[in-house]
């Protein structure tokens, strides 16, 4: 279990959830410092150091919202533990349940009810004089972004080890469909649905014609090379990040390994975006039959 203890909320929806699971006959595993500051001990819960904390998991269950689901993807990835969030986040794309469903959520780990989900991550290599001198990884995009408010970043991008474009402008995000809905949406590029496979490249702020958002293959490789005296930086998921200076060359592809999220439901993704963003659809037909089709079936 991951959790964000620095909000009550949360604090108080992961003794719920571990007082379930432990009631439950679940072993529940804890960081050390979360364990620490939930007041919880060995007698209660396992205490484990990050490093490989989620190998022999069945499923971790993260507790806040998008920001911690990416902080516990960085645990559970190489082991391919999926992840089931609770959001106490904003918008909580990632999150599967709301607090409220708390009791639901704990039934279907006990019974192994939930669906998994593999979602396409991103390799990222920086090459300085033909160096890979970084390496990491992505669940939602890779951004190459100027350091100085002041100055435009000058990069040129290659698609498959071919020129594309070069723009003076305040960066280009390379997201996946999961990331579509992240930092992608906030700079204008399109909502992909999870299951398409396809990486996406977004300018920021571009001074030049050709400036539109692109959509190219899984198996394509981007690259944005900074060209101009202007130095940047490269930040993965924004929790990752590297200075960046003239001649650097940003290296992105489909990762090797996905991460995997757990669902309770097999809702589309339709329904996700019209949750979490609050789109009108009252007067749509289709929405009043198919709610009362459900009230017969007895799912709704």
């Amino acid at each position: 279990m991951v959790t964000h203890t620095g909000r009550d909320q949360a604090r108080q929806a992961t003794h719920a959830a571990v007082q379930g699971l432990r009631s439950a006959g679940m072993l529940v595993r804890l960081l050390e410092q979360e364990a620490y500051d939930l007041g919880l001990d060995d007698s209660q819960v396992e205490v484990v150091p990050e490093a490989g904390a989620a190998q022999g998991c069945e499923v971790a269950v993260v507790i806040g919202g998008d920001g911690t689901i990416l902080r516990a993807a960085e645990i559970t990835r190489p082991h391919d533990v999926p992840l089931l969030g609770v959001n106490l986040g904003h918008v909580g794309f990632l999150a599967e349940a709301e607090p409220e469903d708390l009791p639901v959520t704990i039934r279907a780990i006990v019974d192994r009810s939930y669906l998994i989900e593999d979602r396409l991550t991103l390799e990222v290599d920086v090459r300085r004089g033909g160096d890979v001198v970084w390496s990491t990884w992505a669940l939602n995009e890779a951004s190459v972004e100027k350091s100085a408010r002041q100055r435009m970043l000058e990069v040129g991008v290659a698609i498959d080890g071919e020129a594309l474009s070069r723009w003076g402008c305040d960066g280009v995000v390379c997201a996946t469909p999961t990331g579509s809905t992240a930092y992608n949406f906030s700079a204008g590029g399109p909502v992909v649905w999870p299951d398409v496979e396809a990486l996406l490249l977004v300018p920021i702020s571009a001074h030049a014609l050709f400036a539109r958002p692109l959509v190219v293959g899984p198996d394509s490789a981007v690259l944005v090379e900074v060209l101009a005296a202007a130095e940047g930086v490269v930040w993965c998921d924004g929790r990752r990040s590297l200075d960046l200076v003239p001649g650097d060359r940003v290296e992105v592809r489909r990762g090797i390994r996905p991460v995997r999220l757990a669902r309770l439901h097999r809702a589309p993704f339709s329904d996700r975006l019209v949750a979490k963003f609050g789109l009108p659809v009252e007067g749509w037909r289709g929405v009043a039959e198919r709610r009362h089709r459900e009230r017969e079936e007895g799912t709704a």
